[in-house]
């Protein structure tokens, strides 16, 4: 794996400085928190990929969210590639950013594997965040934020969720989603133990 350097390290506060301000005031479970939690996954998951581009994996995790269709109407990655161009990133390795970012989305790219091993630690490092108990907060916060019912959230389990533990690319998510898995399994449980008690 390639590591990086002081320049690529300060390029990375940066992204990250960029994404705060960005997403100030989103509580709606697509936040600078939830983008910092994806950057870990994702450099968790290259630490076993001694072949990915540890900068690629870096900011595109951090600029994954940067044009989600759900938060702003931009087309073309246009924040993530202003950033990247603002701070003199060379024009292919925007490029290949922008590829990896663009491989993350559940529901625009379902059945269809990303192009390259960065993009595909970035996806697996995303839905890792979208199971397990943050997953379960995430859900929920999100459902709220937008008027969804209970029921409504609780359907959003088994149409995306539960599915993602058995779509995950690298060796180490795949460790990582069992047990995160395991948990939406136990709360749905108790969830549905809970409510059919009313």
């Amino acid at each position: 794996m390639n590591r990086m350097n002081e320049a690529d390290e300060r390029l990375i506060e940066r992204a990250t400085a960029y994404i705060e301000d960005l997403f100030q005031g989103n509580a709606g479970g697509h936040d600078a928190a939830h983008t910092l939690r994806v950057w870990r996954n994702a450099r968790l998951i290259a630490e076993g990929e001694p072949d990915c581009d540890l900068l690629i994996v870096s900011l595109a995790a951090l600029l994954h969210d940067a044009d989600d269709h759900k938060l702003f109407h931009t087309e073309n990655n246009r924040n993530a590639r202003a950033f990247l161009a603002e701070n003199g990133v060379p024009a292919d390795t925007v490029e290949r950013i922008c590829a990896a970012v663009n491989d993350v989305s559940f529901s625009r790219n379902r059945g269809r594997k990303p192009g390259s091993i960065e993009g595909e630690i970035v996806q697996d490092a995303d839905r890792l965040d979208a199971i397990g108990a943050i997953g379960v907060a995430r859900t929920f916060a999100y459902g709220g934020e937008h008027g969804r019912s209970l029921e409504d959230s609780v359907k959003h389990f088994h149409d995306k969720l539960m599915l993602l533990k058995d779509m995950m690319n690298t060796e180490t998510a795949k460790r990582l989603a069992a047990k995160r898995h395991a948990f939406l399994l136990s709360f749905l449980e108790e969830l549905s133990e809970e409510t059919d008690e009313v």
